[in-house]
């Protein structure tokens, strides 16, 4: 008897400690882990930015497997909802995303179906140079029935270890993924670097007449044709002769919405600012600049612009203002697009 009357003593102490701490225990919780990654911000982002990208590094996908997996609404948008359904290790639940922010963050609402529990987790990038700092977290309130069970749970059992050991297990993934992307790049870019010859120095200020516009990348051959007929005949008119190749003296350039701000057009002598009527007149900023004497059609600029901001961003420097492609080549009497010279210039801080 006196052993039973021991073990219900120590029984009823550990149902009181229990009652005390479910009441008692503090309502929030958080876990974090971190980790450093060898990689810009801006290649680690889109390993983050999207359910499915998260799903790829996920460290639950190796308890199950077979886990069931449905998406709804469009993905890396807020909104979008991610769904699994899998074995007792991962459980029922749903995660949606809450809000983006590039290159930053990325924060979603976790529901538990099995264990009732919801939950705000959370991925924050911290840019170091060229690497990147990542936490990723997960926090809420523990509340009603569910909650004060969990309270108590958390006394007997160490939440922190238990899921932060999963949180490095994927951090870790995320961490090789993200690397051999900005290896790939690094790669890319010398490839893309050794395919030019860039030059750099001071460029004075020049004084440009033209038409401008903002218009769509679809339409600007026949911007630039109109421009150029319309530039030389006002040019004429004043009795002004252009001091250089025709050129685009470029302001904006929307991938977004495949649209450029530009001029097209000629430059022209200090002293005839002012004599041109009927067109648009800039002056582009003494500055210095980075550059290419490019040869090759119009349509295949494309690299040798990536090439110059890639060297830019490389030296540490910023561009500003202006980019300018004078046309030295006329496509008339030279109907070759192999040999067309075009000077892209970069204005650089």
């Amino acid at each position: 008897m006196r052993a039973l009357k021991t073990i219900l003593i120590i029984l009823g102490v550990l149902i009181a400690l229990a009652i005390i701490i479910g009441a008692t225990g503090s309502p929030a919780f958080h876990y974090e882990r971190s980790v450093t990654i060898a990689a810009p911000v801006d290649v680690v982002y889109p390993h983050v930015s999207s359910l499915g990208a998260l799903d790829k590094w996920s460290p639950w996908n190796e308890k199950d497997p077979a886990m069931k997996k449905s998406l709804e609404g469009v993905d890396g948008t807020v909104g979008a909802v991610a769904k699994w359904e899998g074995n007792d290790d991962v459980g029922t639940g749903e995660q949606r995303i809450d809000s983006l922010v590039p290159n930053k963050l990325m924060r979603t609402h976790l529901t538990f179906h099995d264990w009732a529990m919801e939950s705000t987790a959370g991925i924050a990038l911290s840019e170091n140079g060229d690497s990147t700092r990542v936490t990723w977290f997960m926090e809420g309130q523990n509340e009603g029935m569910s909650g004060f069970f969990r309270k108590v749970m958390g006394v007997f059992i160490d939440m922190d270890a238990r899921l932060g050991k999963d949180f490095e297990t994927g951090l870790g993934q995320l961490k090789t993924l993200a690397e051999e992307d900005a290896m790939k790049e690094k790669e890319a870019t010398a490839k893309l670097l050794a395919a030019y010859t860039i030059e750099t120095g001071d460029r004075p200020a020049a004084l440009y007449v033209g038409l401008r516009k903002t218009i769509k990348w679809a339409d600007m051959k026949q911007f630039f044709t109109e421009a150029f007929a319309t530039t030389g005949a006002a040019l004429k008119a004043a009795k002004v002769k252009p001091a250089g190749a025709p050129a685009g003296v470029y302001f904006k350039w929307d991938e977004v919405n495949h649209e450029a701000d530009l001029l097209a057009g000629f430059p022209i002598a200090a002293d005839a600012k002012g004599k041109v009527t009927g067109v648009t007149e800039y002056e582009t900023p003494a500055s210095a600049a980075y550059w290419i004497q490019y040869k090759g059609g119009y349509n295949s600029m494309g690299p040798a612009h990536e090439a110059l901001s890639a060297k830019i961003e490389m030296d540490g420097k910023e561009h500003h203002t202006n980019v300018i492609e004078e046309y030295v080549t006329d496509p008339g009497s030279t109907p070759d697009s192999t040999q067309w010279q075009t000077n892209i210039i970069y204005l650089t801080k």
